[in-house]
C-alpha cells in the first residue's frame, strides 16, 4: 500500500500442555515457550509496530510465589526491546545463580516469564498517544488468584459510551473511557461475580477457604463469563484472556470480522492471528491449523482441557477483505492464491485501457506487497497472449516461416522493476514546498526501463488517500516518459470508514470521497450533500437497529468508473506530462477472489454491525460541519 495506514493488531497465545522438565529434555530448555512465542510475534511484527507485550503465568505456585509476568514496550523495535529485557532477565539469574541452570524447578520458581500459559501481543495505534500505557496486554490486579485478568485484543468497539455507562450502572468507577478498558473492565466485574458466587457455594458444601481455592478454578465456567461481558459488545475482535489460576481463552466477533487461528497437539495449545505464523513456528500442516469460528471461543482450563463453545450467536460472516488484500502476511496458502486472483482479474480493464497493446506496455508494481497480485496480472497477460498466438499460427497454417513463428513467440509481457523504494531516505523539512521536493524521492526510477512512450501500467494493493502518488510515484514514473501510466487498484474504491481496527476514520481523506465531492460539485448536484446531513443529523438519537448508512446516497448518482475518472485527474500532478488513468477492482471480482472474506463495508458501506451504520453517519457530520476529528 503506497499510502500506508495503520491497522488492527496480532494476537498470540501458548499453553504448554506437559511439564517444563517435559520441554528441557525433549528441546534442550524450559524456555521452549517463550522462545516460541519471540517467534510467533516476530511473525506477525507486520501487524503493529508501534508497541508490543508478553505476559506469562506459572501453574501452581505456592502462596507468596511470583505467579505472573508482564514486560510491555513502546519503543523503535518493541519485540526485540521486550525479548531483549527477559533475556536480560534469564541470563542475569543464571550468572548470579549458576545451580538455577540445570534444575527447571529452580528456574520455574525464581525466574521470571517462564510458565506453562503466555501470551504476546503487537499493536498498531490506531489513535491516541502511543505511550507504554496504551500497550497490551492489559493487567486486572486482584489478591485471589482467580481474579487476576490478563487481557490483549486485535479489536476495537463502536459503542465505548454505551459500554462504559453501563460500567458505571454496575457500580464501577473505569479510570478511562477507551475499549480496551471497558471490555476487560467487564470481564473482570462478571469473574469477580462468578467466583464469589462459586466461592459462597463451595463454603455451604463444607470446604474451608483454602480447599475452596483448587475447586473455584475447577468449577469457574468461563463461558458463561464471557457471555454476560460481551452482551452488548458493538465491534470487531478476536479478544484473548488469562486468568491468574491457569485459565485462557481467545473469543472472536460473531461476524467473524478480526480472524483467528489455532492449534493443538499432546504438547502445546497455540492461537494467533494468522495461520501461517503457527505453520511456521510449529512445523505443521496447513490443515492441522483451524480457524476460530465466528461467535466462539477456544476455553483452556487450568487442568489442560480444551474445548470450543459458542458464546454468541454467529451472524452473516463478514470477514475482513484487507486481510486479504494486504493485512495478512501473503505466505499463507489461500492467501497467495486469492492476491494472484485479484490481479488476474483486473487484468481486462487494463487491456482496455492499453487498448490491447501489449507489445508497447510495461508492468510493474508498487509497493512490495502488491507483489502477488502483480504476478497474477502479469500470468492472465501471457494467458492472453498465448491465445492470441494460437490464433495467429493457426490462422498462417503450413504457411508459416521460421522468422514468422519466431516474431510471434518472441512475444510476451514486458515486466520491469521500475520503482524501489529508498527506505532510508526521511522527509525532514518542515517547510511545505521543501517537504514536497523531498517526498518526490522516496522512490528511485529504473532509468531504460521504459521506452519512450510505452504504457506503464503499475500495480498496488489499494489507493486510500493517493497523498503518495500524486506527490512522489506519478512525479519519478513521468521521468520514464511514457505516454501513459496506469495505475491499478487490486482493491476496490475505498469509499468509507473502518470502525473495526483499522485507522481509517475521516471521509474526506479517502481520495474516493473527493473524487465524488468533486462530481457533486460540477453536476450541480450538491443539495444531496445537505439531505443526507440532515438525515445523517436526524437518527443521532436513534437506536442502533435503526440507524440507516446515509452516505450511500452521496455515491449514487455516479458510476465507479466515473469517480475512478475523477480520481486520476485530482491525483495527476499539474506538470506530469503522461496520461493518468486509474483502474479499481470491482466488488464482484473481489467477491470472486476473496469468497469467504466478504467483509466489504469500507467499500460497499454495508457494516457487519448496528453500530457501523453510526459511525459512518457521524463521519459524514464530521466532514459536513467541518470538524476535523474522529468518528470513533
Amino acid at each position: 500500500m503506497s499510502d500506508p495506514i495503520k491497522h488492527e493488531c496480532g494476537i498470540s497465545l501458548i499453553r504448554l500442555l506437559k511439564p517444563l522438565e517435559y520441554y528441557k529434555e525433549k528441546y534442550g530448555t524450559a524456555f521452549y515457550g517463550v522462545n516460541k512465542m519471540y517467534l510467533m510475534m516476530e511473525k506477525q511484527h507486520n501487524r503493529g509496530q508501534d508497541g508490543a507485550g508478553f505476559a506469562s503465568i506459572k501453574l501452581d505456585m505456592d502462596a507468596g510465589e511470583r505467579y505472573m509476568s508482564r514486560v510491555r514496550s513502546a519503543q523503535q523495535q518493541p519485540i526485540q526491546d521486550i525479548f531483549a529485557q527477559i533475556n536480560n532477565r534469564i541470563n542475569t539469574a543464571f550468572a548470579e545463580y549458576p545451580e538455577y541452570e540445570n534444575d527447571v524447578d529452580l528456574q520455574k520458581k525464581h525466574i521470571p516469564y517462564i510458565g506453562e500459559l503466555l501470551m504476546g501481543h503487537v499493536r498498531y495505534g490506531t489513535f491516541g498517544k502511543n505511550s507504554i500505557e496504551s500497550v497490551h496486554p492489559f493487567l486486572r490486579q486482584n489478591n485471589w488468584m482467580h481474579r487476576n485478568l490478563i487481557v490483549a485484543g486485535n479489536f476495537n468497539m463502536t459503542n465505548v459510551d454505551e459500554l462504559f455507562n453501563n460500567l458505571v450502572t454496575l457500580g464501577q468507577h473505569p479510570k478511562e473511557m477507551a475499549d480496551t478498558v471497558t471490555v476487560m473492565e467487564k470481564i473482570g466485574h462478571f469473574l469477580d461475580d462468578a467466583v464469589a458466587k462459586l466461592y459462597k457455594q463451595i463454603k455451604k458444601e463444607g470446604f474451608n477457604k483454602r480447599e475452596a481455592s483448587p475447586l473455584i478454578a475447577e468449577r469457574l465456567n468461563v463461558a458463561k463469563i464471557l457471555r454476560k461481558a460481551s452482551k452488548n459488545w458493538d465491534g470487531g475482535y478476536a479478544m484473548a484472556g488469562l486468568l491468574g489460576h491457569g485459565d485462557a481463552f481467545v473469543f472472536r466477533d460473531p461476524a467473524g470480522i478480526r480472524p483467528g487461528y489455532y492449534y493443538k497437539d499432546d504438547e502445546i495449545v497455540a492461537v494467533a492471528s494468522e495461520r501461517p505464523v503457527i505453520q511456521t513456528v510449529f512445523n505443521v500442516p496447513y490443515e492441522s491449523v483451524k480457524e476460530l469460528d465466528p461467535g466462539h471461543a477456544v476455553i483452556i482450563k487450568k487442568n489442560g482441557s480444551v474445548h470450543l463453545e459458542e458464546i454468541l450467536e454467529p451472524t452473516e460472516r463478514k470477514a475482513c477483505s484487507f486481510e486479504r488484500i494486504y493485512f495478512s502476511r501473503g505466505s499463507d496458502k489461500e492467501i497467495y492464491q486469492e492476491r494472484k486472483m485479484l490481479g488476474k482479474l483486473v487484468f481486462p480493464q487494463i487491456l482496455k485501457s492499453i487498448d490491447n497493446d501489449l507489445v508497447n506496455t510495461v508492468f510493474s508494481y508498487i509497493p512490495n506487497t502488491a507483489e502477488t497480485s502483480f504476478y497474477g496480472m502479469v500470468k492472465e497477460a501471457q494467458n492472453y497472449l498465448n491465445k492470441r498466438k494460437e490464433e495467429q499460427i493457426l490462422a498462417l497454417g503450413t504457411k508459416i516461416t521460421g522468422d514468422e513463428l519466431h516474431e510471434i513467440l518472441d512475444v510476451r509481457p514486458r515486466i520491469e522493476k521500475v520503482a524501489i523504494k529508498d527506505a532510508k531516505l526521511r522527509t525532514f523539512i518542515t517547510q511545505d514546498s521543501s517537504r514536497d521536493d523531498l517526498v518526490t524521492h522516496v522512490y528511485d526510477v529504473s532509468y531504460g526501463s521504459v521506452k519512450k512512450n510505452d504504457n506503464l501500467v503499475i500495480i498496488d494493493d489499494s489507493i486510500v488517500r493517493g497523498t503518495t502518488l500524486k506527490k512522489s510515484i506519478l512525479k519519478i514514473l513521468d521521468r520514464l516518459s511514457p505516454k501513459k501510466i496506469i495505475v491499478v487498484s487490486s482493491a476496490p474504491q475505498i469509499r468509507y470508514p473502518d470502525c473495526y481496527g483499522i485507522d481509517m476514520a475521516k471521509l474526506e481523506d479517502f481520495v474516493a470521497f473527493k473524487a465524488a465531492h468533486a462530481l457533486h460539485k460540477e453536476n450541480g448536484t450538491t443539495h444531496i450533500i445537505k439531505e443526507i446531513y440532515e438525515k445523517c443529523l436526524a437518527q443521532t438519537s436513534s437506536k442502533d437497529k435503526e440507524v440507516v448508512n446515509y452516505v450511500k446516497e452521496f455515491y449514487a448518482p455516479f458510476t465507479a468508473q466515473q469517480i475512478s475518472k475523477k480520481t486520476a485527474e485530482i491525483l495527476s500532478p499539474d506538470d506530469i506530462n503522461a496520461e493518468v488513468d486509474i483502474i479499481y477492482q470491482t466488488i464482484e471480482d473481489l467477491h470472486r477472489a476473496c469468497p469467504k472474506n466478504l467483509g466489504d463495508w469500507y467499500f460497499t458501506g454495508n457494516y457487519p454491525t448496528p453500530g457501523g451504520n453510526r459511525v459512518v453517519n457521524r463521519a459524514f457530520i464530521n466532514f459536513y460541519e467541518g470538524k476535523n476529528q474522529r468518528a470513533y
